[in-house]
């Protein structure tokens, strides 16, 4: 029996995962549309119809590898307590995430792309953490430990800004003691004088 054919979401997905794969393993100066499309099995024109070149797949290959691997939010009981496993779960899954994607930004993807460097970030990271951290901030405003309307958005995205910052710089798991120092010395001061 013949294999079936992959199509619509199916084939989409093959091919940014084999985009992902490719970038991770060979970097962005290595991969092809041709490589992409031999690691996903497929014809080169099938990416064409999709991306119109190798950097629109690559900024969409990260994107779907970001949103198809969230990180989870735990919930201690405590907002301190959230942010630091939150945080911590954030240093380890996404290292990995920033070492290539920064990789790639270096090696020509922001010139490639005509996009500023915000513009790059952007796309890449979404607006997820504090979307995402809006339901671990709520819990703490319904514990009474925050008044989520005194706190500027600003500092609800500061340790999470923060953590990126360091996996962007370090491309390795940021430090126990780091996100420690980010969420006691940093984050919690600035919420509690909002009271």
């Amino acid at each position: 029996m013949a294999p079936s054919r992959r199509r619509g979401p199916e084939l989409e997905a093959a091919l940014l995962d084999a985009a992902w794969e490719e970038l991770a393993e060979a970097g962005y100066a290595k991969l092809t549309m041709e490589s992409v499309a031999s690691r996903a099995g497929t014809g080169i024109a099938v990416l064409y119809r999709r991306w119109a070149n190798k950097d629109e797949l690559v900024l969409t290959a990260i994107e779907r590898h970001r949103t198809s691997h969230p990180v989870e939010l735990p919930d201690t009981g405590t907002l301190r307590g959230d942010l630091i496993a939150a945080l911590t779960g954030m240093g380890q899954t996404r290292a990995t995430f920033f070492a290539v994607t920064a990789a790639a930004v270096l090696s020509g993807l922001l010139a490639g792309t005509g996009l500023t460097p915000a513009e790059v970030r952007d796309r890449i990271l979404g607006n997820q953490p504090l979307f995402r951290s809006r339901t671990m901030y709520q819990r703490a405003h319904d514990r009474g430990e925050i008044d989520l309307d005194r706190i500027p958005a600003a500092v609800l995205r500061m340790p999470f800004d923060l953590v990126r910052h360091d996996l962007f710089m370090d491309l390795k798991p940021v430090e126990p003691d780091r996100i420690r120092s980010i969420v006691d010395e940093l984050f919690l001061p600035l919420v509690r004088a909002t009271r």
